[in-house]
């Protein structure tokens, strides 16, 4: 995408970690900058490209296990652009989507995606301004039932300094018993001379990233119940409702590159 498309209000020159999703993702709606930046990324994991690809094969695995648990409401946060397998395409169409986005491009080109505005929303706010992302996620689902609040590569863009626990458990406390809490998070642990460099290549754009070990994520589920087998390594085929098909497309070198887990309120 070229510079002179970017909307009003946004530096195409300041990378955004939802575009250099897009671009990891083989996607066009993306500056000079978020390619920079993943390029980066890339000359320091490889394996990072396919590993993106395989994680959107796991959105759909837990929406799938989230729905089977009777789920019919969803709030995605930072979900960059609603592409292929994504929560609206995999939910039944009784379900009722909010996804969020901090970047006036995703959510611009989020919205011309989405046909289904009375069930598939996009709404433009940061997920730490939790009040009033709840105000409008208030608009479209009913927080007296049960939601699934998804944190899918997320939390990782929030440093230490900013409470991303606090920020989690605002979440979590607004949520009725039976809800649901999805994270996945970059792993700070299993190979840590890499994701050092990978913290250097993104301190060079002033984009804060936080990889963070098991112990350090276990925390955001709070008192949530962890389902079996709990925080995890790696992507689907470790997960009870994986496939064959999951199994097919999994790598030792990359499994290792993030936790996942889904925690259920009590």
């Amino acid at each position: 995408m070229s510079e002179e498309w970017a909307p009003k209000g946004v530096d195409p020159t300041v990378p955004n970690p939802a575009r250099v999703y897009d671009y990891l993702l083989g996607g066009k709606d993306n500056f000079k900058a978020d390619r920079d930046v993943a390029e980066g990324v890339l000359r320091v994991l490889p394996e990072t490209r396919q590993a993106t690809r395989m994680y959107r094969r796991m959105v759909g695995r837990f929406v799938e296990y989230l729905v089977g648990q009777g789920v019919r409401q969803f709030l995605d946060l930072g979900s960059g652009l609603p592409t292929h397998q994504n929560v609206h395409e995999v939910a039944p169409p009784d379900a009722r989507v909010v996804y969020v986005d901090n970047d006036p491009v995703v959510c611009t080109h989020g919205r011309a995606l989405l046909a289904e505005p009375d069930r598939v929303v996009m709404v433009e706010a940061d997920a730490r301004d939790v009040d009033g992302i709840l105000i409008e996620a208030r608009k479209h689902l009913d927080l007296e039932q049960p939601v699934a609040v998804l944190m899918l590569f997320l939390l990782h863009f929030v440093p230490d300094e900013q409470d991303p626990y606090a920020m989690v458990a605002a979440y979590r406390d607004a949520l009725v018993p039976g809800s649901y809490l999805v994270i996945s998070h970059t792993a700070g642990d299993t190979d840590p001379e890499r994701m050092g460099r990978l913290v250097d290549n993104y301190r060079q754009t002033g984009t804060p990233f936080r990889p963070r070990s098991a112990a350090e994520i276990m925390p955001f589920f709070g008192d949530f119940e962890l389902i079996p087998p709990g925080l995890a390594n790696g992507v689907t085929h470790e997960w009870p409702f994986g496939d064959e098909q999951d199994t097919m497309f999994w790598d030792e070198k990359w499994s290792k590159l993030s936790y996942s887990g889904i925690a259920r309120k009590p």
